[in-house]
Parts: structure tokens; C-alpha cells; sequence
């Protein structure tokens, strides 16, 4: 992609983004992920109501008159985006593909963090880790995250979320706020999540489009496995194969949903053609 049309994408995903993450997110995700602690502020005369464990007695004692500590949140937090790029993102149907929805929510998120001060970093991964950039705060940081998720060209077309949750375990030290943002058409991850969970606040975005849910019945249709590449040959007018493959799909979205929810994960789902501000709003409000 041409710098300048790289930049006018940019560009674009941040009005839009922004915008949201200003004027309706930045409150929720405020109210929604609490700090490490609370912190020490000053010291004020007591007032009545105020809690008598927080008096403190040596300043008390010096001035003759009742003082307590005030303390704060200690807001700053760490927010790590685990971002899919298989080659399944690249399906699309409405116009957009799951990808460019995923990388408007990455961008709404990331706005967000910086609405609070927090530090943002990325993780793309297919079935190996394709990119990490480590946390950091402010905007040229979240344009760069934004400019990788709109060009990165990655060198696999599969993919392993226990994978990259392993590396997500052996970088992220401190409690993070996770977006694991995927269309979770992946297995055998229930164990690294379940270890990751215990220690960061994990949320499942999964990113799918309507035309992946049921197989038309088209004939005999030549299709291409985004994933592998390998072209096969499939007989459509067959109940068999169409019911098979709503099987194979339905068991897989409730795999997502149950190993997520079993971790204490959150999980939001919404498809390419729905508003994914009404979701993750609503997702927000029920935490």
C-alpha cells in the first residue's frame, strides 16, 4: 500500500474511531475496568461521615483536631490487544470484511485506554505470533498499532489462540485488560486461557459474518480454504454436507462461548453488518 493512501486509511479509522471512543466509550470503559488499588492522596480534616479507620492519628495528634487520609484509585492500567489475522478474517460478504471491523473496534479500544491514560499494546497472531509492540501510551503510539492492523501482511494463514495466549502469559507480567478480538474458528485453547484468566482481565470479541453460519445450497462449488489455501471440490446440494458444516461451525462458536465464560472471561459477539458500538456498550454496562 502507497503511503498516502496508507495514511488517508489511518486517518479515516481515527476520525471514526475516535469519535466513539470520546463521546461514548471513554466513560464506560472508565467505570468498567477498575485500577490496581487505591493510593494514598492527602490528609484533611475529618468530616462527619468520614470512615474513623481512616484517621490518622500522628497528624491528629499534632494539630489537636481529627484528620483521616484520603486515598484514590490508582487508575493507570495496561490494555493488551490480541488481534486475529488468519486468513479467515479476510471473508466478507456485506461489503466490509471481518478484518476492517476488527480493526475499527482495535482502534475504538486503543482511543479509549488513552482516554484514561493507560498504556496500549498489540499482539497479532495467526498460529504464530506475527508482531508484538509493547505497551505504551499516547496517540502517535495508538496510529502505529492502527497502521499495523491496516497493512501487516502476515506470514501464516492459520491459526492458534492457545498460542498466542501462552505469549500473552509469558510477556504480560502485571494485570492487563485483554481483547482477544478473533472470529474464534479455533480449538484447544480452554487450558492457556483458563492460566491466562487467573491473572489478566480477559474479554472474547468474536467478529463473524452471516454468510458463514449455514452453506447455500449452490451444487457442485469449487472452494477455497482461506486458512490452507487448498482448493476442494464440494457437493452443496447435500443435506449431509450442509448439515455437517453448520456442525462443525455451531460446535465451534459454542466451544468460544463455554470455555470463555467457564475462564470468568467476558464475551461479545456481533457480526460484520451489526453495530458493534451497541454491543460493546452493552457489554460494558452489564460488568
Amino acid at each position: 500500500m502507497e503511503t498516502k493512501d496508507l495514511l488517508k486509511k489511518v486517518r479515516k479509522i481515527e476520525i471514526k474511531t475516535r469519535r466513539l471512543s470520546d463521546h461514548i466509550f471513554s466513560g464506560e470503559y472508565h467505570t468498567s475496568f477498575k485500577g490496581r488499588g487505591m493510593t494514598f492522596s492527602e490528609v484533611r480534616q475529618y468530616q462527619y461521615g468520614d470512615d474513623i479507620r481512616a484517621i490518622d492519628w500522628n497528624v491528629t495528634a499534632r494539630y489537636n483536631e481529627a484528620h483521616v487520609k484520603v486515598f484514590e484509585e490508582e487508575r493507570e492500567l495496561t490494555m493488551m490487544l490480541m488481534v486475529d489475522i488468519s486468513g479467515s478474517e479476510s471473508f466478507g460478504s456485506k461489503n466490509q470484511f471481518k478484518k476492517d471491523i476488527v480493526t475499527e473496534i482495535a482502534a475504538t479500544m486503543a482511543f479509549s485506554a488513552t482516554q484514561n491514560n493507560d498504556k496500549i499494546g498489540l499482539i497479532l497472531f495467526s498460529d504464530e505470533i506475527e508482531l508484538y509492540i509493547p505497551p505504551k501510551k499516547g496517540r502517535s503510539h495508538v496510529l502505529r498499532i492502527i497502521r499495523e492492523l491496516i497493512e501487516f501482511q502476515p506470514k501464516s494463514r492459520k491459526t492458534d489462540i492457545a498460542q498466542a495466549l501462552k505469549f500473552l502469559s509469558g510477556t504480560q507480567k502485571k494485570k492487563a485488560i485483554v481483547f482477544v478480538i478473533s472470529d474464534f474458528m479455533s480449538e484447544d485453547y480452554e487450558q492457556t486461557l483458563k492460566i491466562a484468566s487467573k491473572k489478566h482481565d480477559i474479554t472474547g470479541i468474536r467478529v463473524y459474518d452471516i454468510r458463514e453460519e449455514k452453506m447455500p445450497d449452490l451444487g457442485m462449488v469449487s472452494m477455497l480454504d482461506a486458512e490452507t489455501g487448498a482448493i476442494e471440490l464440494i457437493n452443496t446440494g447435500s443435506k449431509a454436507v450442509r448439515m455437517n458444516y453448520e456442525k462443525q461451525y455451531r460446535d465451534k462458536v459454542n466451544y468460544f462461548k463455554e470455555t470463555f465464560s467457564k475462564s470468568g472471561s467476558g464475551v461479545v459477539n456481533t457480526r460484520v453488518d451489526e453495530s458493534y458500538v451497541t454491543k460493546l456498550l452493552s457489554y460494558f454496562k452489564s460488568r
